[in-house]
């Protein structure tokens, strides 16, 4: 084999100091689910390939063209996980979970995988933190999960994006509403692999993004208008709690997900930056996939939000979430005992919360300078075998070149000082 090897199609390497924004991003939306006590859970990056195609649903594109599944050497068919709430479920199921405190209330990130055509904001392995809240019907639960994705995305300084909410309704009122769907595509002069989506989940037409075809079936009848009571009652004091709460959102009609397993709220956050990939995140309710999967009847609502696709709504607003700044304090040795003199102190600032590093190798002062001034530090502290001999170190601030001497006793205390001035 010749040439060096690269990340395969629809991959990426995140490296610093982008890698920063995707911490920032994980920190911000997790902070507000562990806020609200969820608890978090993580489930194997493969499950049983039937656990996906009775739980993300067999009409979705998801299950037809975009699984990676292979066989294992035991003959088993596997997939890697294409999203994270079947794992989650199969989870809550095989432990038991709803037998204890409900609702079950759980978070998680990691990757997941899809063979899809990649793009700008579309890969193939996509990083997402997720929620849910399963075992109780309650739309005081449906709100908060959506008011914890809108305050993850806030605290990130988002703010150019809408909420788009609707109801898909239940199983007392989706069957009738879909026979009235279906009669009105058959109408239509949809191209075959349209038709055959329609005969699937006819749903998934008003989803088409083609201007055609939004066109054809800009009158179609909508979930929304058919709601039976329990379903609109329901949709209502989900309103209701965002109202009180003061959630900002658009009810919109033609909304539809991706996944088949979603009843009643369905919500979706869209981004105005980020063109066609513009969805940044959403979720809804569930409550047949606990019984789908062999459990109990039994409510659940949950949400997905795309890490990278949050970056890219950073970056499209401008926002640094994050410190360029790798550390606070680089330590510059000017021969090996001074390094061996700062190894001890750059580890009691690091033990003390002071982000800290130090010049590795025989790299002279400009060399290790310039590490300094790349590693984005505030403060170098320099130290050579003159210094060592009178018991002090230099401090240089960065920010405006002035420098200190300070005794290497009292070295950590002032630049933990310095760098924590309010405290």
């Amino acid at each position: 084999m010749t040439g060096r090897f690269q990340a395969p199609k629809g991959t990426y390497d995140l490296l610093p100091p982008r890698s920063a924004l995707f911490l920032a991003v994980v920190e911000a939306l997790s902070g507000e689910l562990i806020r609200a006590g969820y608890g978090h859970v993580q489930t194997p990056m493969f499950e049983d390939t039937e656990l996906f195609a009775r739980g993300v649903g067999e009409s979705t594109d998801v299950v037809q063209k975009e699984m990676y599944t292979f066989t294992d050497r035991g003959g088993r068919s596997l997939t890697l996980r294409p999203e994270g709430t079947a794992g989650v479920m199969r989870a809550i199921l095989e432990h038991n979970l709803l037998e204890g405190a409900l609702p079950v209330k759980l978070w998680y990130t990691g990757p997941n995988f899809r063979y899809e055509q990649p793009q700008s904001g579309r890969y193939r392995q996509h990083t997402q933190v997720g929620a849910e809240a399963v075992g109780v019907d309650d739309p005081l639960l449906d709100a908060e999960l959506i008011t914890l994705a809108d305050r993850g995305y806030r605290a990130l300084g988002l703010r150019d994006y809408d909420l788009r909410l609707t109801s898909l309704g239940c199983g007392t009122c989706r069957p009738p509403y879909r026979a009235r769907l279906t009669e009105f595509l058959a109408g239509l002069d949809l191209d075959e692999p349209t038709r055959v989506r329609a005969e699937l989940n006819p749903l998934r037409v008003l989803d088409d993004k083609r201007p055609e075809v939004k066109a054809m079936v800009a009158d179609a009848p909508v979930m929304l208008e058919h709601l039976c009571d329990d379903c609109a009652a329901h949709f209502g004091a989900v309103r209701a709690a965002l109202d009180a709460i003061g959630v900002d959102y658009v009810v919109d009609r033609f909304l539809v997900r991706g996944l088949d397993y979603y009843t009643r709220t369905t919500f979706e956050f869209v981004h105005r930056g980020l063109g066609a990939q513009a969805s940044i995140g959403g979720g809804g309710r569930y409550d047949g996939l606990i019984a789908e999967l062999g459990g109990p009847e039994a409510g659940g609502v949950g949400f997905g939000l795309g890490v990278d696709r949050a970056m890219l709504a950073c970056e499209a607003e401008g926002l640094t979430p994050f410190s360029a700044a790798r550390v606070e304090v680089f330590g510059v040795g000017l021969s090996a005992a001074a390094r061996s003199r700062l190894a001890p102190i750059v580890a009691a600032l690091r033990e003390a919360g002071i982000r800290a590093d130090q010049s590795y190798g025989d790299r002279g002062l400009k060399g290790a300078m310039r590490g300094a001034d790349r590693s984005g530090a505030r403060y170098a502290l320099v130290l050579g075998d003159r210094d060592i001999e009178a018991g002090v170190a230099q401090v240089k601030d960065l920010s405006d070149g002035t420098q200190t001497e300070v005794a290497l006793a009292d070295v950590v205390e002032y630049l933990v000082r310095a760098a924590n001035p309010g405290d």
